[in-house]
């Protein structure tokens, strides 16, 4: 809120027992949105029968579980339709007959993987907006249904038009996103985030478990469990199984969400108050003498922590999408171009092992970190580590060279027969997925600064009426980096292996690393621009 809001004016304010509490002089009415009596005057939380605020025990404000329960449940659905895809998106393209080059295959699955992200960029911050006036849970769930919708046309999918559209459709309703964050930043306040955010940050990496697995163990069921889906429907629709399952748990969230999930936009949960309190009773709105001022894009980007965690978010969703998009294909080429040959079921069992390392540090270390270091700092050395996963990536390569089967297959002439490498030994397996274990906790440590980045987010917001605009615009910046990673990272990454020169086919190793070094530069503003604005609380 601008000075020239605050000049001269005056609010009570509600305290955590419902009571009025001091008025607020203009120089209290700048102070920023995370400030605890306004939080607590906006928190969500059950009230008790009279309307006024439970107690604090020990100084924490207790968490609504019904209510984080939910929202996790809501929450995990983006995770499995968007990942689901990503064992048997290279396959899919291969059983479309696109080209004749394995090679090329990773063009169009990062073309696949990019329309999703390009779709939600151009919806996010418009579902922020719209949660912003109708309300958070209205717009959470159309999202959930849309995304449901598009992955059911992606099963039935015979055409790379009809792909591109499906994961259009669900990235235009994944753009909700933003408005899934302002729920859980509505609905807790400084002292028990630390608590929420990793339980609610779980579902992500719980998701990209189950959906890996889903795509993985579900893709061509014709093949892989004839006695149940040797029908007509799943030969002629390979993937429409695991596009099924993911649509049958959307749905679940939906119905869980339309009966559980609770509104948490101050405006509409004022109103709600005010028809339950007395005539007498002060409410926030009788209280304030006028609302607090819409704050537009042109302002949020005035604020400089806002434009760091901007810039940095997009570096990070960046780089990150970058290393998914890279390992899938990575996993995928064979041993000789400088991968792994994995199948589609080993390629979904390492991203689920992924998931689960995220959520393993995500329950047992990020409370603690969240408690014990200063958010901006940690978000810093989180983007420190990606230059160090990029260069460990092709010691996989080196190791399953080392321990490589050579066999003979039937050639393209007739009668000919060429030498290639069929597998790796049992012991160098073993190896490999040691050293994929390793790959992966270091990508997810490097990935909490997600975590750290809501949090801040949160922290940044100006006011409360712009907390939804505010993670809006942030998504934005994620989502853009997300609409065009995949695209370069699968054309770098085909564009290198197909050098004969084998140094060359690590190109993509040398400008990933470069990528990941400058992203770290606008990371470094966020301790700034965040020391900058405790200066004027």
């Amino acid at each position: 809120m601008s000075a020239h809001d605050t000049a001269g004016t005056s609010r009570s304010r509600v305290n955590d027992y419902g009571d009025v509490a001091t008025p607020l002089s203009a120089k209290d009415e700048s102070r920023p949105f995370l400030d605890e009596d306004l939080e607590d005057a906006i928190k969500l939380e059950h009230r008790l029968d009279d309307g006024s605020m439970p107690k604090r025990i020990h100084g924490v404000t207790p968490i609504p579980k019904a209510q984080l329960a939910t929202l996790c449940v809501v929450r995990l659905v983006d995770p499995i339709m968007f990942t689901q895809i990503f064992p048997y998106v290279n396959e899919m393209m291969d059983h479309l007959h696109l080209t004749e080059d394995r090679s090329k295959t990773g063009l169009y699955s990062g073309l696949v993987e990019s329309s999703f992200a390009v779709a939600q960029l151009l919806s996010i911050y418009q579902w922020a907006r719209l949660s912003d006036k109708i309300g958070r849970k209205p717009v959470v769930l159309a999202g959930i249904v849309g995304i449901a919708f598009g992955t059911m046309v992606m099963g039935f999918s015979q055409s790379l038009f009809m792909v591109l559209f499906a994961r259009s459709l669900a990235g235009f309703f994944s753009g909700n996103v933003a408005v899934v964050h302002s729920v859980i930043a509505e609905m807790t306040d400084h002292t028990n985030q630390a608590t929420a955010f990793p339980i609610y940050s779980i579902c992500w990496p719980l998701g990209a478990v189950i959906g890996p697995l889903l795509g993985g163990s579900f893709s061509n069921p014709a093949e892989k469990y004839p006695t149940w889906f040797d029908t007509y429907l799943f030969r002629t629709y390979p993937y429409l199984l695991p596009s099924m399952v993911a649509a049958c748990i959307a749905i679940a969230g939906v119905i869980f969400g339309i009966f559980f999930l609770e509104e948490t936009l101050p405006s509409k949960r004022r109103r709600r108050h005010d028809s339950i309190s007395s005539p007498s009773s002060p409410t926030f709105d009788s209280i304030s003498e006028k609302p607090l001022q819409s704050t537009g894009l042109k302002d949020l980007l005035s604020i400089p922590v806002i434009r760091a965690l901007c810039l940095s978010g997009l570096a990070l969703s960046f780089i990150n999408t970058s290393f998914d998009v890279i390992f899938v294909l990575y996993c995928y080429s064979p041993i000789h171009t400088g991968g792994l040959a994995f199948t589609a079921a080993e390629i979904g069992l390492a991203l689920a092992t992924s998931g689960a390392i995220s959520a393993c540090l995500q329950i047992f270390f990020m409370p603690y970190l969240l408690r014990r270091f200063d958010h901006a700092k940690m978000y810093n050395s989180f983007m420190g580590i990606w230059p160090y996963v990029y260069t460990f990536i092709p010691a996989l390569n080196v190791i399953a060279r080392w321990g490589a089967v050579v066999g003979e297959v039937p050639g393209v002439e007739e009668g000919t027969v060429v030498t290639v490498i069929v597998g790796v030994t049992p012991g160098t397996k073993a190896l490999l997925w040691c050293g994929i274990g390793v790959l992966l906790g270091m990508a997810r440590v490097a990935c909490l600064g997600y975590s750290v980045s809501m949090l801040l987010v949160k922290d940044s917001a100006p006011n409360p009426s712009a907390l939804g605009k505010t993670n809006g615009l942030a998504q934005f910046a994620m989502c853009f980096s997300r609409a065009f990673a995949p695209a370069f990272a699968s054309t770098l990454f085909a564009f290198s292996v197909s050098f004969a020169f084998w140094p060359l086919r690590y190109l993509w190793v040398f400008v990933m690393v470069f990528i990941a070094i400058l992203g770290t530069t606008p990371s470094k503003k966020i301790s700034e621009g965040m020391n900058i604005k405790h200066a004027h609380r």
